[in-house]
């Protein structure tokens, strides 16, 4: 039997498992791609996108290019059965660096994705190869592998990535359950182009006689989702006629115009796997946690967990970190995405109600919402959606007693700065793909000694100083020895230095923040940072 090698191998080649190759490619590490299906589904899955997603795919150089197949700051509204919008979910805020809410179909963004990873000479994406059995020891991992043309082959890796989705092949060969619940009621979704509607928005409409969705997408199409009530044939639900029939009662003969791309009735499921990580082998998306569409989190968690993970790997791959790091994926992760799947439940637990009873109830606490300007501004910029908070892992906190303002352990923003050359850029391109310690208007660098210099820069560290904008010379922005400088242009980084009351971050490549300090207590906090990872 044929034998070949590389250092990580990703089974599952959807967004994901793309997504993962390319911070292999962007990281200079070997990997090979296995996906069972030849070519990309050629209808919408996926239609939410967020901005921390969109950060993520900033980081391997996609976004600009995803984005322009998107739909940005596309409103979700609620619905009563009198067709009256009683709660509406629309952000403004940019916090770091996109819009949080876009409209996406996923057959365009996986296709800029496999497009964009020829750039990447060392990852191999092998479509129609199928992975067998997997087995692993202290060195590595052996998969067994059926290529396109059924002949097999053993594929031997340091790493793998289990990116295959809820009935995961690779977490049932691991033997890991899958820990939740299925919910009762399926739901049949029709996709549909040649739209005409003038609704451009995310609707979920609560009627208890039938909740139902309607979701604007990008170059006319729109989807539509139907609750299956008690005792109704799916069988007979997913008749085109049928469908045409409930989508008349809402749009009349508009609903002649559509072409039906596609209807299919799903099972919603709220679970997550008893590990993400088994010895050499870890589980990102689908095959981790699954989660229900309402809040839109499904793909969203999985680029946050490539993001989480990925880095890890590279560094231990590259020697630059102890394997046991990778543990602390699961440590990180878990947390966010169980609270995701519980909001989502949430959400749907609103729109699904069919008791007139209980939904009328359930209105008038929401326009009693809408009286109170605090929490309808909760409502409105989506403030209800758990915010990813690290409070152990790679992370280091100053105090133990940990307060609910605490910014360690959270995304740290992305506004808009000003490099040398007077380029105005997001920061993350600053920032680069590893480590980056940000000093505000001091140079991160001047107290840290030699040795601790050094190490972080033998692991790609940037060492950034922000300035005040315009605050040089004309045409001689400040500068500083031995760092990058950038201008602060909008005022947003001199706004959270001065919440965070210290003028030292340390960023790790995710962009999730590892500590906060002073000039004079950075070298220590460098040191204690570097036994985590060494």
């Amino acid at each position: 039997m044929k034998r070949e090698t590389t250092q990580v191998v990703i089974v599952g080649g959807g967004p994901n498992g793309i997504t993962a190759a390319h911070y292999m490619g962007l990281y200079g590490i070997d990997c090979v791609v296995l996906e069972l299906a030849q070519g990309i589904l050629p209808y919408p899955r996926a239609v939410g996108m967020d901005d921390e997603a969109l950060r993520v795919l900033q980081t391997v150089g996609v976004a600009e290019r995803a984005h322009r197949d998107m739909i940005a700051n596309v409103p979700l509204r609620y619905y009563n059965a009198r067709g009256v919008c009683f709660a509406e979910v629309k952000p403004s805020v940019a916090d770091y660096g996109w819009p949080m809410r876009n409209i996406f179909m996923q057959q365009l963004l996986e296709g800029t994705l496999r497009e964009e990873l020829v750039r990447h000479e060392g990852v191999d994406l092998r479509e129609g190869h199928e992975m067998l059995a997997l087995d692993q020891d202290d060195d590595g991992v052996t998969l067994q592998v059926r290529d396109a043309g059924g002949e097999t082959y053993e594929l031997c890796a340091r790493y793998v990535i289990g990116a295959d989705g809820g009935r995961s092949c690779v977490r049932k060969q691991l033997g890991i359950p899958l820990v939740g619940l299925t919910h009762p009621r399926k739901w049949v979704v029709v996709d549909a182009a040649n739209d005409t509607l003038d609704a451009p928005y995310t609707a979920l409409h609560a009627d208890p006689q039938r909740p139902f969705v309607c979701i604007y997408l990008p170059y006319r199409q729109r989807r539509w989702e139907f609750m299956l009530l008690e005792g109704e044939s799916e069988e007979a639900m997913c008749e085109e006629g049928n469908i045409r029939r409930l989508i008349r009662g809402h749009i009349g003969e508009a609903v002649d115009q559509l072409e039906i791309v596609r209807i299919r009735a799903y099972t919603h499921n709220s679970r997550v796997a008893e590990r993400f990580v088994s010895g050499r082998v870890a589980l990102i998306g689908d095959a981790a946690h699954i989660t229900p569409p309402w809040a839109g989190q499904g793909l969203n968690s999985g680029l946050r967990d490539v993001a989480n993970l990925c880095w890890k790997l590279a560094a231990v791959l590259k020697g630059r970190a102890k394997p046991s790091i990778i543990d602390t994926y699961d440590v990180e992760r878990r947390g966010h995405a169980t609270d995701l799947i519980a909001l989502a439940d949430n959400m749907g637990a609103v729109l699904g109600m069919t008791n007139p009873l209980v939904a009328g109830v359930r209105d008038w606490l929401f326009q009693a919402v809408n009286t109170v300007d605090n929490l309808r501004s909760h409502l409105v910029e989506f403030k209800f959606k758990p915010k990813a908070t690290l409070t152990k892992g790679l992370v280091h906190h100053e105090r133990p007693d940990l307060s609910e303002g605490d910014l360690v352990g959270q995304l740290f923003i992305q506004p808009n700065v000003e490099n040398a050359e007077g380029q105005r850029q997001r920061f993350d391109e600053v920032l680069g793909p590893w480590y980056a310690v940000i000093g505000y208007r001091c140079n991160p660098l001047e107290q840290v000694s030699a040795e601790m210099q050094a190490y972080w820069q033998g692991l790609e560290t940037r060492f950034i100083q922000v300035n005040r904008s315009r605050s040089g010379a004309r045409n001689q922005p400040l500068s500083a020895a031995g760092v990058i400088s950038v201008e602060d242009l909008d005022n947003r980084l001199s706004d959270w230095f001065c919440k965070a009351r210290d003028s030292i971050v340390v960023v790790r490549p995710d962009r999730f923040i590892a500590a906060i300090t002073t000039p004079e207590r950075l070298n220590e906090v460098l040191g204690k940072l570097a036994r985590q990872l060494s």
